[in-house]
């Protein structure tokens, strides 16, 4: 069940957007408009908008935009009902929900009380006598007794129902250990046992600060070595970084991305607090969304072997899909940044943080890997290789350089580095520009919105309605000339259920604003909506009302004429074809 019209009314109210937006962005005034550096992308110029008497954000560069609930769906990570949570807990506000909805966030609620009270058992078990060997193994990995404090480590005791003995004594069932991961069943017994035992035990806590889920390094022979939680309704590994709720507050400037739990708390006992790992599974694009939202530049620190090279060229598109500047750190006289830490110390850390490649360099160099380059066949491979690599390099001084690199790795002269460089970039220009030629086009005649979600089958009706929504957002008034359209007579369905909504908050006597949509539109099309209530404004007229709902109804009309000269055309295809109707 939706909320309620008045209480999103209450909820906007309450939670005046530039307040909201303002907690995570500094905004500076120009005109009626709040302007700030996009959150969601990086830049250096403020392209993100926010407009207090529309109730709404848009980011000029990366289109996102919507109303406060949409900006904090975005910013937090959260789903369109806890994003409502969310300002609802903010504001003091009750949420009124049906019983399906109270009980699967009741439950939420639950799992992530029983996971905090695991953490906090399995991090008092540490400092029992049978934690001797996770003690002993935290103290060789030079973990300080603060860095145990910080991330909450601890020790799950060798047996089979430890924990289950103790969350059942806080009154948790052990349908709900299972539920959390924190136990199996034996499905021919029906008996439940730990799912960690005799493990030091890493929380895996969310940037909320729930606790959602447990790694475990195993202190025996067993297998696997380490062990994580399974996939749950409050755990999702491709959705959250260890340690980024610590992360998100550090003031580095950038984000150093490791691939195991060791590395990343390493990292931050000696005093660089902006690294974090993933939870055993490779980089994903939703972990590149979500470092997105917290810096500009990630620091790569995969191990130099052939999978953690492999594990780099895949990470690095992702990474920059989403704005980010990409550094890739070489490990010099280690295997991973603990060891590095442990032989050198933070300093010398700190110089390789100041050598780190970019993306560029680490790619080249990477290339230069797969020739031998003493062969004069391998040589003219690499040259061409390492030319069409460096025409996809940006700016002329990145390229004029890169050239000279790759000409000196190749015992080559740069001149003639350079022309292979500039052979390719002329290629890879001309398809560029004759790629780019037809996208102007298609975009010159269609003017389709960019969220794929939406598509603009009829266009001069789509921006009369654009048109009309612009206009009774700002006056409603204008809705006495709309009488008996409906939102179904308009051709772009999503502002035909955008119509409706406004049209039955009106008669209602509610508030029409374009945050009162974020239930009715999908985070897309919400930002479709915004990205056209920020172009200039339309005279806001009865004539422009009246004009607008003439081009509305005239295209109505046209396509009802095809649809019925269509279907009379199916008729006499059938006709022919089976020779019925008397013929």
């Amino acid at each position: 069940m939706p909320f309620s019209p008045a209480f999103l009314d209450e909820l906007n109210k309450r939670n005046p957007i530039e307040d909201v937006v303002g907690q995570y962005v500094a905004l500076t005034r120009r005109g009626s408009n709040l302007f700030g550096l996009c959150p969601f992308h990086g830049e250096k110029t403020p392209s993100f908008s926010v407009a207090p008497d529309k109730g709404i954000f848009y980011c000029f560069g990366c289109h996102k935009g919507g109303g406060v609930v949409n900006f904090i769906m975005e910013i937090e990570n959260l789903s369109y009902p806890d994003a409502v949570r969310f300002l609802a807990k903010r504001a003091g506000l009750e949420v009124p929900e049906d019983d399906a909805e109270r009980s699967q966030y009741k439950k939420k609620e639950r799992l992530w009380a029983l996971c905090k009270a695991a953490a906090r058992f399995f991090h008092e078990q540490l400092k029992t006598p049978q934690a001797q060997k996770a003690r002993e193994y935290a103290q060789r990995r030079g973990l300080s007794s603060g860095t145990i404090t910080r991330f909450g480590l601890g020790y799950a005791p060798n047996a089979w129902d430890s924990l289950i003995q103790a969350m059942t004594a806080r009154g948790y069932e052990k349908s709900e250990l299972l539920e959390a991961g924190l136990v199996l069943e034996k499905k021919d017994k029906g008996t439940f046992y730990d799912r960690f035992r005799n493990r030091l035990m890493f929380p895996i806590i969310d940037v909320r600060g729930n606790v959602i889920g447990f790694g475990g390094r195993v202190m025996d022979d067993s297998t696997p070595k380490y062990l994580n939680s399974p996939e749950t309704i409050i755990f999702n590994k491709r959705r959250n970084l260890f340690a980024m709720n610590v992360v998100k507050k550090s003031k580095a400037g950038f984000i150093i991305l490791t691939e195991g739990y060791m590395d990343a708390i390493a990292l931050h006992q000696y005093g660089f607090d902006c690294a974090v790992a993933s939870l055993g599974t490779s980089l994903t694009q939703e972990h590149a969304d979500l470092l997105s939202k917290y810096t500009n530049e990630v620091v790569l620190t995969y191990d130099g072997d052939a999978a953690g090279q492999n594990a780099t060229q895949r990470a690095i598109p992702m990474l920059e899909r989403t704005g980010l500047r990409v550094k890739i750190l070489r490990m010099r006289g280690a295997k991973d940044p603990d060891e590095f830490l442990k032989k050198y110390g933070a300093d010398r850390f700190r110089l390789l943080l100041q050598e780190c490649e970019n993306q560029a360099e680490y790619r080249l160099r990477s290339l230069q890997m797969q020739y031998d380059l003493t062969v004069d066949e391998q040589k003219v491979e690499f040259a061409k290789a390492a030319a069409e690599l460096i025409s996809s390099y940006t700016t002329p001084v990145e390229r004029e350089i890169y050239a000279t690199r790759a000409a000196e790795m190749a015992g080559l002269t740069t001149d003639v580095m350079k022309l292979e460089v500039a052979k390719a970039f002329k290629k890879r220009t001309a398809k560029q520009k004759k790629a780019q030629e037809r996208q102007d086009m298609e975009i010159a005649a269609m003017r389709q919105p960019k969220s794929r979600e939406i598509r603009y089958d009829n266009l001069r009706s789509a921006v009369a309605e654009e048109d009309i929504l612009r206009m009774v957002l700002r006056e409603p008034a204008l809705f006495d000339r709309a009488a008996g359209l409906t939102g179904a007579e308009l051709s772009v369905p999503m502002f035909g259920r955008a119509f409706d909504a406004l049209l039955d908050r009106w008669r209602r006597d509610l508030s029409v604003t374009p945050g009162a949509l974020s239930d009715v539109l999908s985070p897309a099309e919400m930002a479709h909506l915004t990205s056209v209530l920020q172009k200039p404004d339309a005279p806001v007229s009865e004539q422009a009302m009246d004009d607008c709902l003439r081009i509305v109804r005239e295209e109505r009309a046209k396509r009802n004429t095809v649809d019925a000269a269509s279907l009379l055309r199916m008729q006499e295809e059938l006709r022919r074809k089976k020779g019925y109707g008397g013929t």
